[in-house]
């Protein structure tokens, strides 16, 4: 299978899926938001540092700029991380998936896809 072509039935696969999994994705990041809004309320960060400390910390990179100092945003900051990790193990299993559909036989897909007792033709 050329690269193009291989790509083009990635992207399509990925977003496919991606459509499966959007209730779970939106529902994590929408908790995420949640728990970092609730953290910068007890830290008294404006809304914009309480939305880029969620990400920052969500995506596990963490530059320490902004930090929190109460015992109750330092552990809702921990759940940040941990829906993070989810979230990130989330959109990597859909590419695996995505992947493996975009590497498939077209001719083999087809035909196994056949509801059973119907004929090949």
């Amino acid at each position: 299978m050329r690269p193009g072509e291989l790509r083009r039935r990635f992207l399509l696969a990925f977003f496919r899926e991606l459509r499966v999994v959007w209730p779970i994705l939106s529902g994590l990041v929408a908790a995420q938001l949640v728990l970092g809004i609730i953290a910068g309320h007890f830290e008294h960060w404006p809304l914009g540092d309480a939305v880029y400390f969620t990400f920052v910390t969500g995506l596990t990179i963490g530059y320490g700029d902004v930090v929190p100092s109460h015992l109750l945003a330092r552990l809702l900051a921990l759940m940040i991380g941990l829906i993070g990790i989810l979230l990130t193990g989330l959109v990597a299993a859909v590419g695996v998936r995505a992947l493996q559909h975009a590497q498939e036989d077209p001719v083999r897909v087809t035909t196994s896809r056949r509801p059973h007792g119907q004929p090949h033709g």
